[in-house]
C-alpha cells in the first residue's frame, strides 16, 4: 500500500474527526462569545432572505441523504426488497433536488457576500477557506448525482466503495481497496469533505449546534406591569 493511499483514506480521516472533536471542545471553551453566525442581516438583506432559508433547507436534506447512503449497506435494501435500480432513483431524485437547492442558495449568499463591500469586511480568512470548501463541495456532489445517476444509461453505484470505506473507518479497519476504487470524482469529494468537517469547528457554521431545545418546554413568558395601576 503506497504512502500515499495511507494518507488520504487512513491518516486524514482519523486526524480530521479528532480535529473536528476537539476543535469543538476548545472553541466552547475559549470562544463562547463567538459562538454565533456573526450574521450580517443589518448589513444587506436583498439577497440573504431568500438566499439563506433554500441553502440552509437544501443542506440539511443533503446531509441527511449523505449519512442514510453511506450507513445503510446495499444489502440492508436488498433484504427489505429495495433492488438496486429503484435505490437509484429513491435517492438521486430527492438527492437531486437537495443539491440543486443547496446550489443556488450558497451561489446567493456568496454572491451577496462578494459584491456587498459592508459584509464583505466582516469575512474572515476562515470564512474564505470554508466557502471555498463548500464550492467544491457542493459542485462535485451535484456533478456526480446528476452526471453519474440521473443523465447516464451506466450509473455509478458508490455504496459498495465510497460507502464500504467511510463505514470501515468507524469499525477501525479502513478499507482502502475501496476507496481507490472509485471514480476519481468520488474520491476528491470524500477528501474535500474531511477537509470541510476539520475547519467546521473554527468556522461560524459552529451556530449549526446552537439549537434552542430549551424553549420547547420552557414556561410562557408573563409580562406584567411595573408598577400597578391606579384603582378607578
Amino acid at each position: 500500500m503506497s504512502a500515499g493511499k495511507i494518507l488520504l483514506w487512513i491518516i486524514l480521516p482519523y486526524v480530521a474527526i479528532t480535529v473536528f472533536v476537539v476543535g469543538h471542545w476548545w472553541r466552547y471553551r475559549t470562544d463562547q462569545f463567538a459562538w454565533t453566525s456573526r450574521s450580517t442581516q443589518l448589513l444587506d438583506r436583498s439577497v440573504l432572505g431568500w438566499a439563506s432559508p433554500v441553502f440552509h433547507y437544501g443542506a440539511l436534506a443533503a446531509v441527511a441523504g449523505h449519512i442514510i447512503g453511506l450507513v445503510i449497506p446495499s444489502s440492508v435494501t436488498d433484504a427489505v426488497g429495495i433492488s438496486e435500480t429503484a435505490y437509484r432513483w429513491i435517492a438521486a431524485i430527492p438527492g437531486a433536488i437537495a443539491g440543486a437547492l443547496s446550489l443556488i442558495g450558497f451561489a446567493g449568499l456568496l454572491y451577496r457576500r462578494l459584491t456587498s463591500d459592508r459584509v464583505r469586511r466582516t469575512t474572515t480568512r476562515t470564512d474564505y477557506l470554508t466557502y471555498l470548501l463548500l464550492t467544491v463541495l457542493i459542485v462535485l456532489g451535484c456533478w456526480m448525482t446528476f452526471a453519474h445517476n440521473l443523465i447516464t444509461d451506466d450509473p455509478y453505484n458508490y455504496r459498495p466503495t465510497i460507502g464500504a470505506w467511510w463505514r470501515s473507518i468507524f469499525y477501525l479497519n479502513p478499507d482502502v481497496g475501496a476507496a481507490s476504487g472509485a471514480p476519481i470524482v468520488y474520491q476528491v469529494h470524500a477528501i474535500v469533505a474531511w477537509l470541510f468537517w476539520a475547519t467546521f469547528p473554527f468556522s461560524r457554521l459552529v451556530h449549526a449546534w446552537s439549537i434552542p431545545l430549551q424553549y420547547v418546554g420552557r414556561p410562557y413568558i408573563l409580562y406584567r406591569r411595573r408598577y400597578s395601576t391606579a384603582a378607578r
